[in-house]
């Protein structure tokens, strides 16, 4: 049998009822990962043994992340170009006007055409790509419950909190720890807003990488007898707005960012101040 060409077309062979026995959000998110060599097509309970035979050898060969990332974006691309966009806009709650639906990212208009093309003055990197169309395709427009929970409590969220803690709190923690003021300066440059602490935190701050997912960074100074300490909160209902890959591309990305600007622009907390 011939290779599948994308996710999409391995999506044709799911019963598309995202019941998450697989351990992925949705059968969207699965048939990309399978597609990408994270899992294998066995992990669908739904399907047949001899549907996932006459599949499974074609799947063997692993892509570079490069060409995963290429391949992901072009199978959410075709799916949105197969959706209507301004049914779409109306189930997100978003405008709709010249046949582009606009979405605010931290704080900046993105423009998605008929053909799933995103144009914006920011640049898009494939982080803010893959989540913002999943977004679209996938996200249920629910308003934000204005409870914050860990990544853990998300749903799915479990199975990859030690990841989560691992590449993304605990990096951005020492970013936080080595460039304090800008830690908050680059919060502060993606439209974060400043709460009232919930948590009690020394630096608390809301950034709004898409309209109805918001997500709350906690920052605890160092203090004599205790370790600085950073967490990451989600509104309650965001993995329903954003299935969990995507929350979790969002904010991997986002660390990535914010370790590169820190190398090279800060300036770092004398020794004394860290822990």
């Amino acid at each position: 049998m011939q290779k599948p060409t994308g996710p999409m077309e391995l999506l044709k062979i799911l019963e598309k009822s995202n019941c998450g026995e697989c351990g992925e959000p949705s059968c969207l998110a699965f048939a990309s990962a399978v597609y990408q060599g994270k899992k294998q097509l066995s992990a669908c309970s739904r399907l047949s043994k001899e549907v996932i035979t006459q599949y499974q050898g074609t799947l063997a060969q692993r892509k570079t992340v490069e060409e995963s990332t290429e391949e992901a974006l072009a199978g959410l691309k075709q799916a949105v170009a197969a959706a209507d966009l301004a049914a779409t806009a109306r189930r997100l709650g978003e405008p709709c006007m010249h046949g582009r639906l606009t979405l605010s990212v931290c704080g900046k208009n993105l423009h998605v055409d008929a053909q799933g093309r995103l144009s914006s003055e920011i640049h898009i990197h494939p982080w803010i790509a893959i989540p913002v169309l999943t977004y679209i395709l996938e996200g249920q427009g629910l308003p934000v419950s204005g409870t914050w929970v860990p990544f853990r409590e998300l749903k799915g969220g479990t199975v990859r909190a030690g990841l989560f803690e691992q590449r993304c709190e605990k990096p951005l923690k020492a970013v936080a720890d080595t460039y304090t003021d800008l830690f908050e300066d680059m919060l502060h440059v993606f439209n974060g807003k400043r709460v009232d602490a919930p948590f009690d935190a020394d630096i608390s701050l809301v950034l709004r990488p898409l309209p109805k997912v918001p997500i709350l960074f906690c920052y605890w100074n160092p203090e004599e007898t205790l370790e600085s300490s950073l967490h990451i909160f989600f509104d309650a209902i965001a993995d329903r707005n954003l299935p969990i890959d995507g929350i979790y591309t969002l904010i991997g990305g986002l660390v990535r960012m914010f370790e590169k600007v820190a190398q090279r622009h800060g300036v770092p907390v004398p020794s004394a101040h860290t822990r």
